[in-house]
């Protein structure tokens, strides 16, 4: 119901009560005109922080209609609508805390790379549905000719080593082309690291990296056995990415057809699901050595 064990969810609990703490701190003194001290006043159905924590968790795992989760938690529509607003931005905080988000500036991402020791890198695109828009231009824009759907897109930057997303794009439109974010965004790669990446970014190639991308079948003509071999090994690796993620996917409301209407917030989920993809990950790891898939 929340994508974490008992264990996780207890560590990370510690870091979103201190989150909480700040937001409640920050609201309070913003707020000049209040009369009672913060906790004042009719209490609130989520009592507890470990409350708040298990209701945004829950509903980034299963995504279920707000009516639904009101009625799970005890509470009204609009109350359900305001606490997955509050709460989905104390998460992030928290996650920020932990150092678990992954880097958003494209401009920092080399430094943030090379400080993380890594040196190989896998990146690609991932599409996730949206409801159809209304507008006849927007209709056009977010329209998805590979999923022949409306979709909204991001590009992620992995490390093959440690499994965690590093980078996030932008959230784009679906009917923009993987290479072109790229190109708009210029993601930066400490020198002499290893990037793999698949066919849909042909022709983007950052100075100073070993690029490993699968040769395409010439037309009218068949790949020699050479070339089959290394796509092979290519595609062995590559293959962290899409577990990576599905991973990411685990919140299904990052994987479902995504329905809320907030401005921004469709980017927010994609963000705090990578956050808690990488801290699980993270966590997991302490206990259970990844494997060595680099000599």
């Amino acid at each position: 119901m929340t994508s974490l064990d008992r264990a996780e969810f207890e560590e990370l609990l510690k870091h979103f009560q201190t989150a909480w703490e700040a937001c409640v701190k920050e609201t309070a003194s913003s707020n000049q005109n209040r009369q009672r001290q913060p906790g004042g006043g009719r209490k609130p159905a989520l009592r507890t922080t470990a409350d708040k924590l298990l209701f945004i968790l829950h509903y980034l795992k299963t995504y279920p209609l707000q009516e639904i989760l009101a009625f799970e938690f005890g509470m009204t529509q609009g109350q359900a609508c305001y606490w997955i607003q509050t709460l989905s931005e104390v998460l992030k905080r928290a996650l920020t805390f932990m150092g678990h988000l992954p880097e958003r500036n494209p401009a920092q991402l080399a430094a943030s790379l090379a400080e993380s020791g890594e040196t190989k890198f896998g990146i690609d695109g991932t599409e996730r549905k949206r409801q159809r828009p209304k507008d006849n231009e927007e209709q056009k824009q977010y329209y998805s000719g590979k999923k022949k759907t409306h979709t909204v897109k991001n590009n992620v930057v992995v490390s093959l080593g440690s499994r965690q997303v590093k980078y996030l794009s932008g959230t784009c439109e679906g009917k923009k082309h993987d290479k072109k974010i790229c190109d708009e965004e210029q993601p930066t790669f400490p020198e002499e690291s290893t990037l793999y990446k698949d066919t849909g970014f042909q022709g983007y190639e950052p100075p100073g990296l070993n690029i490993q991308q699968p040769e395409k079948k010439p037309r009218g003509r068949e790949l020699s056995e050479e070339d089959k071999q290394r796509n092979a090994l290519i595609s062995k690796v590559r293959v962290i990415v899409e577990h990576v993620i599905s991973g990411i996917k685990r919140c299904r409301i990052v994987k479902d057809i995504f329905r809320n209407t907030k401005d921004k917030f469709v980017d927010l989920v994609m963000e705090i699901a990578c956050g808690l993809h990488n801290f699980r990950t993270a966590y997991r790891s302490k206990s259970t050595p990844a494997a060595a898939y680099f000599q």
